[in-house]
């Protein structure tokens, strides 16, 4: 009962929103489960009719006085239902005429029909009206969770697997969907079904309801210890679940690295190992799902059977034995489904706790809620006493720097210097541990991050290409791009040519992650993308780093064009791609050892020209170069 409450709990914010088609639903599931009761009644009154013998009042079976106002309640009810089928069954009489033994035949023929109709039509209804609001619940379940998650920092993503966003989305939302669609659903009918079956039964007969239920109590005890042990299946198949799709993430995005070294052997092992625990969690997780049944059938005809032999030991007649176990049958059918719902609720209080845990999450960079909006960057950028660690990791220590506005830097030095985590606190996708930044004497901090990264366009090594077309991947960087302002940005990004050779031009749609372009070609996209967002603050990180010779020249024209009238803050392992910044500085551990031009920095024999002599370059080369 815990484990449905607090399912019902998790899942009413999202179903409160659709509470008037959930009420409906509600109703028409009380009424179905109504209707099972009616079987009671019409297969003993068929018979009855059919048979020729006399009704048998439920006064004559019911004899405790406290069930008073229920009985009378039950025998006007009937009384009612009783007139309303005498013209279709009016009880048999020899030497009736014709007309009324058709009668009595087509009413037998439809009477338990239309029955089955009217009952199946309200569980149809029910049905579809639950469906569509779980559907719609789910739908806005999802959208808060990518909400949520799209809130939190970098950090969160960088120390969590691919595989656990897409077990949060197909199993863990997937079976609370289950649990309000099927769980939910026969949470409302089975409960009334149950109940009207056994009022009717008791009302039918007391005596026999009474010895046919006897055992009913020891069908609950298989279903709460199995439901226990699909729980704890169910967390170890998620476990193992996330695992997988962190597996298949990793090895596919690097099918051409795994083909390259022969690996295929390796990551089958691995996929094997997955897959048997995955394999050992599902079967012992299907095995205590698929007991469940065969244990409640097995104590529920135990039951049966001395029912009947109770029945045939008092002599009940025909007409009212087949009524009470027609009850006694559909009985079954509900107590099977409520046996199931556990199930479902068990299934989905792992998935909920899933969603619940990513909803606690809190960004560690967040906004203030009475955020500033940065006016247009006029000034400079200030880095004023900055540092920064990642855990326990110093990166940035004692770190100073004024970037004036039009001033183009350079940033280089070796791997983990702190380069591109400078590039993280400017952007504000951390938060420096201590120290400011400050944009024309604004702490960063103190303003929204929209308007700080409005100011900001971002090229990077990574290049992110999304599965929509060519102008929609341009117009990221200013989803209010007209086509025209699409197509220049794509000319001054040296584009336009290689776009116009695609099958549909600016509507060919890319695939995922820009498999069908080259690398080259990948990267004049971002460029194109950071041409049209007309930001005042160029971001260059790695940029030209994975490209050819031939590559990296057609887009380093491309970057030229971009930077023309713009303030840049270009980190670069490639010095080559340095020598038109105003001003390089070099990392060393989290400071600033050198700064100065690129010839400068070449003559003064330093960290720089360690760097420069190690790719090829010397101070006359780089005169010639430049």
């Amino acid at each position: 009962m815990g484990n449905i409450l607090d399912i019902l709990k998790f899942g009413w914010p999202y179903l409160r929103k659709y509470r008037r088609r959930l009420a409906v639903a509600v109703v028409l599931g009380i009424c179905f489960g109504l209707f099972n009761a009616s079987f009671v009644w019409g297969t003993k009154t068929l018979f009855e009719r059919l048979s020729g013998d006399q009704p048998q009042l439920v006064t004559e079976t019911v004899t405790d006085d406290s069930g008073g106002v229920f009985q009378n309640l039950f025998v006007r009810v009937k009384s009612m239902a009783d007139t309303g089928v005498d013209y279709w069954l009016p009880p048999f009489e020899k030497g009736a005429d014709s007309s009324g033994n058709f009668r009595r035949m087509m009413g037998a023929i439809l009477f338990l029909p239309v029955l089955v109709l009217l009952r199946g039509a309200t569980g149809y209804a029910t049905g579809y009206l639950m469906g569509w609001v779980s559907e719609n619940a789910i739908k806005d379940l999802k959208l808060d969770i990518h909400r949520k998650l799209q809130t939190l920092s970098l950090g969160y993503f960088q120390h969590r697997e691919m595989g656990g966003q897409t077990m949060l989305f197909n199993t863990g939302v997937g079976a609370v969907w289950r649990c309000l669609y099927c769980g939910f659903s026969d949470l409302v009918k089975e409960p009334f079904a149950l109940l009207s079956i056994f009022v009717a039964l008791l009302i039918l007969d007391w005596q026999l309801t009474v010895v046919g239920l006897v055992f009913l109590p020891l069908t609950i005890g298989p279903v709460i210890i199995l439901g226990r042990k699909i729980r704890k299946q169910s967390e170890i198949a998620y476990e193992k679940g996330e695992d997988q799709d962190s597996l298949i993430v990793e090895v596919y995005s690097n099918i051409r690295l795994i083909k390259a070294y022969c690996l295929e052997r390796l990551q089958q092992k691995r996929f094997e190992t997955l897959y048997q625990h995955l394999a050992r969690a599902g079967i012992k997780r299907w095995q205590a799902k698929e007991i469940v049944n065969p244990a409640v059938e097995f104590l529920a005809m135990i039951g049966f059977g001395v029912l009947l032999a109770y029945i045939f030991w008092e002599g009940r007649s025909i007409p009212q034995l087949i009524g009470f176990l027609t009850g006694m049958i559909m009985l079954y059918q509900p107590l099977k489904k409520l046996a199931g719902i556990n199930i479902y609720f068990q299934e989905a209080v792992v998935g909920a706790n899933m969603v619940r845990d990513a909803m606690k999450e809190e960004p560690a960079v967040k906004e203030d809620p009475a955020a500033l909006e940065l006016k247009e960057f006029s000034e400079e950028i200030k880095f004023e006493g900055l540092e920064f660690s990642y855990e326990k990791e110093l990166v940035l220590h004692e770190f100073d720097l004024v970037i004036p506005k039009g001033l183009k830097l350079g940033v280089v030095g070796e791997s983990g210097a702190g380069k591109s985590t400078l590039v993280s606190l400017l952007l504000r996708f951390y938060d420096p541990t201590k120290g400011r930044i400050a944009i024309d004497g604004t702490d960063i901090r103190d303003v929204s991050f929209e308007s700080l990264r409005k100011q900001m366009a971002l090229v990077s090594q990574e290049v992110v290409i999304f599965d929509q077309t060519v102008a929609e991947n341009i117009a990221c960087g200013n989803l209010d791009a007209s086509p025209e302002e699409i197509i220049d940005a794509a000319k001054a990004a040296n584009a336009h040519e290689f776009i116009e050779g695609l099958p549909e031009g600016y509507d060919t749609r890319l695939g995922e992650q820009g498999t069908r372009l080259s690398g080259g070609q990948r990267q004049r996209i971002a460029i194109a993308r950071a041409f049209v967002r007309q930001a005042s603050i160029l971001v260059l990180d790695e940029a030209t780093a994975s490209l050819d010779s031939k590559a990296e020249a057609e887009v380093q024209a491309a970057i030229d064009r971009l930077e023309q009238g713009r303030t840049v803050l270009c980190v670069a392992h490639r010095l080559s791609t340095l020598r038109k910044m105003d001003k390089i500085i070099v990392l060393e551990e989290g400071r600033v050892v050198e700064s100065g031009s690129f010839e400068e920095l070449l003559k003064k024999d330093g960290a720089f020209a360690e760097m420069a002599l190690k790719q090829g370059l010397t101070g006359g080369a780089a005169n010639s170069g430049g």
